[in-house]
């Protein structure tokens, strides 16, 4: 009988050696895959050929006899290719024979085992190309050759404000992204680099690139590279290492003496909420509506105010008030202004109030919640007419100004107990911002702290240090009551104060620390920091429920995930249903 080789698990195929090979040989080697060839080997074990199963079936019609030896004409000729060479091999050429250096033979490779690892590459590939696309901080988006879109990530989604369940899939691109040129660039094949495109009233870089499949288009791709000019700017400046202003912000910004105010792409953030809450800000900025921006103490409230201004084209100023740092008996004068001989001390020439000062500009209300009820009906007044009277005045002065308002607390709230107007919670909450707090965009937090690194370690001219793994977890699980500011706060602590170049645990606050070691157990308790985790992540899920009175597609897209998401975390962590 034939000697037989057929270890499958080492070599993946079966042969025969041609040396005394048996028809029955081949026949069982059959009966164990029917569906590959049969190859045989010479006594130094190099390929002699595959079976021509016509030639061996065509003897059993006419002989039937089991035990003839195979014969060299029922061989065909064999492919072979060696290992390292086996990525250029072409379906033409299957079935293919694996040979080592010295031509012995060591796997075949056939067309079904081919196929079936170029759609694993293939799948792969795509999944690869799925997970780029979506990890991906720049918005994305993919058309075909008619300028339909075909694939947009989630970048570019939150910052269209196009809500994650929303196909978008074969509409045109440019009935979804404002000003695109993507159709154009699949008209002319061109591709445009580095041009400038408004969206919501703010310049961005894009690029815009051909898909070419065989000489001919398939589409093309859309890339949000900087959001706003002045970002790239600031990176040509960071290069430099000096201060490179964008050209056309003298006219908007360095004229009125508002350098320092903050554009959209100052607001640090890549989790969906940030994006969302900046596209929906971006969009109000193109509108004269009253704007309520809500979120805790230290999320970066004013930021957002700032950012709607400077993209609203408004040529007044931004004037900033803290109606809860002024006394109530001073901030009907401080808003209104006040003529001469008003009340005893007025100043003899007069005073121009806060909503004058902004006429053709923006006021900003920080924290209107505080505000006495009678004070409340004057700025309801003013909003509804659109004009100020002074204090000790008669004559109504007319106003063109955008108002933004802001508050940490639940004006909702406030109605129902009766320490808010109605009326004035309705006209302010025309278009709501929502920023949230530090705790529900944990994936923010490196950014963050890298940003403000970077900023203080300059400005106190000491070199930028690096955080260890265990550090940044802390930071991570850490809740930061106080938002933003308290992480800037602990960031210019340990610049100033830490020596050496590496922020470890030891060298965070206990506060930021006992989150890790304490509640976490690595010293008191015996939870491990990804319980820890799950249970703030439940906390919350149960806050969001709640806000949204068990609203799951509002709560979903208030805490940035989609609703199959929500529903398996509900399940996960045993949430009742009645939240």
């Amino acid at each position: 009988m034939a000697k037989t080789k057929a270890s499958k698990k080492e070599h993946n195929f079966s042969f025969v050696m041609m040396e005394d090979a048996k028809v029955t040989d081949i026949l069982k080697q059959k009966a164990v895959n029917s569906s590959d060839p049969v190859l045989c080997v010479d006594a130094k074990g190099k390929p002699a050929g595959w079976i021509n199963e016509q030639k061996l079936y065509s003897h059993l019609e006419k002989e039937k006899s089991l035990d003839k030896k195979v014969k060299k004409g029922w061989l065909e000729e064999v492919y072979t290719i060696q290992e390292e060479d086996t990525a250029s091999l072409q379906v033409e050429n299957l079935p293919a024979v694996i040979v080592n250096k010295k031509g012995q033979a060591r796997r075949v490779i056939t067309p079904a085992a081919w196929f079936e690892k170029e759609y694993a590459n293939l799948i792969q590939q795509r999944n690869i190309a799925q997970v780029i696309l979506e990890s991906a901080y720049e918005g994305i988006a993919v058309v075909d050759k008619e300028g339909r879109l075909k694939q947009m990530n989630q970048a570019y989604r939150s910052f269209l404000g196009i809500d994650p369940d929303e196909d978008v899939s074969g509409r045109p691109a440019e009935d979804v992204i404002e000003n695109t040129r993507l159709h154009e660039v699949v008209r002319t094949g061109i591709p445009e680099k580095g041009e400038i495109q408004v969206i919501q009233g703010q310049k961005m870089v894009v690029h815009r690139l051909p898909i070419w499949e065989d000489g001919e288009i398939a589409g093309a791709v859309g890339m949000l590279i900087f959001e706003g000019v002045s970002e790239l700017y600031r990176i040509l400046g960071n290069a430099a290492d000096m201060n490179v202003e964008a050209p056309f912000e003298s006219e908007e910004g360095q004229t009125r003496g508002q350098s320092h105010l903050h554009r959209f792409e100052d607001i640090i953030g890549e989790s969906r909420v940030v994006k969302e809450s900046k596209s929906t800000a971006r969009k109000s900025a193109r509108t004269n509506a009253t704007v309520l921006i809500t979120g805790e103490s230290g999320t970066g409230k004013e930021l957002f105010a700032q950012a709607i201004h400077l993209t609203s084209g408004r040529k007044g100023g931004f004037i900033s008030v803290n109606c809860a740092a002024i006394p109530e008996h001073l901030l009907e004068s401080e808003l209104f202004g006040y003529e001469e001989g008003a009340f005893t001390g007025a100043k003899k020439e007069g005073h121009t109030g806060k909503f004058e000062a902004a006429h053709n500009g923006t006021i900003f209300l920080d924290e209107i919640g505080n505000m006495s009820l009678p004070m409340q009906a004057k700025i309801l007044r003013v909003l509804e007419e659109r004009a100020v009277t002074k204090v000790g005045g008669l004559a109504q002065i007319p106003l063109n100004v955008k108002v933004i308002a802001a508050t940490n607390a639940n004006l909702e709230k406030r109605v129902k107990e009766g320490t808010f107007r109605e009326d004035l919670y309705y006209r302010l909450h025309v278009i709501p911002v929502d920023v949230a707090p530090l705790r529900q965009r944990p994936k923010d937090i490196p950014l963050l702290f890298s940003h403000y690194m970077q900023r203080f370690s300059k400005e106190n001219n000491i070199e930028v240090k690096q955080m260890d793994q265990e550090a940044l977890e802390a930071f991570m699980s850490y809740e930061w009551p106080g938002n933003i500011r308290e992480l800037m706060n602990v960031t210019e602590q340990l610049v100033t104060l830490v020596d050496g170049n590496e922020i470890t645990l030891k060298d965070l606050p206990d506060i930021v620390s006992s989150r890790l070691n304490g509640e976490t157990g690595m010293v008191e308790d015996n939870h491990s920091l990804k319980s820890e985790q799950h249970k703030q992540e439940k906390q919350v899920i149960i806050q969001a429920l709640e806000k949204h009175e068990g609203n799951k597609s509002k709560a979903a897209q208030d805490l940035g995930i989609h609703r199959t998401t929500l529903y398996k975390k509900i399940k996960d962590f045993q949430i009742e249903e009645k939240v």
